[in-house]
């Protein structure tokens, strides 16, 4: 039996508007509002750091319940870079995470595309593909920039 995908109203309008709360979703452990952020389309698309593809609401939502499960994430989007148009963007963002060790706490890295349409209901989330970052925090990597004279 699977669990029916419950959408609720995100205020504001832009791709940034639907990104800043998708994570403070995650920050404080909101899996509606989280998910109020997807597109209502079947080939949304969701993939975390080693594990595999997840295709559609049902699994994209299951996945985040899991990483939700303890509560909210201590994560902080950085160094945003976009590509945008009219109806669609495209947000390369580096994510810190504080992780809690025996130690104490850690910050690890990760690099996350989001991909956003512009739908009937406003911008909506189509593609989250997240990959591990190193251990450190690392400048980005970019031609240098050409000067004409």
């Amino acid at each position: 039996m699977s669990k029916a995908i419950k959408k609720s109203p995100i205020v504001g309008g832009t791709a940034d508007e639907t990104e800043a709360n998708f994570y403070e979703a995650l920050q404080t452990g909101d899996i509606e509002r989280l998910m109020a952020c997807w597109a209502d389309e079947d080939d949304v698309i969701c993939v975390h750091p080693g594990s595999p593809r997840l295709v559609g609401l049902g699994a994209v939502r299951a996945a985040f319940d899991a990483v939700l499960s303890n509560g909210g994430v201590r994560i902080q989007m950085e160094a945003l870079r976009k590509i945008e148009s009219m109806t669609s963007a495209v947000h390369s963002v580096r994510e810190r995470i504080d992780i809690l060790t025996n130690e104490g706490a850690v910050d690890a890295y990760a690099i996350a595309t989001n991909v956003y349409h512009k739908t009937a209901q406003g911008w909506r989330l189509v593609a989250h593909h997240v990959s591990a970052g190193g251990a450190s925090e690392s400048e980005d990597i970019s031609d240098s920039s050409h000067v004409l004279h």
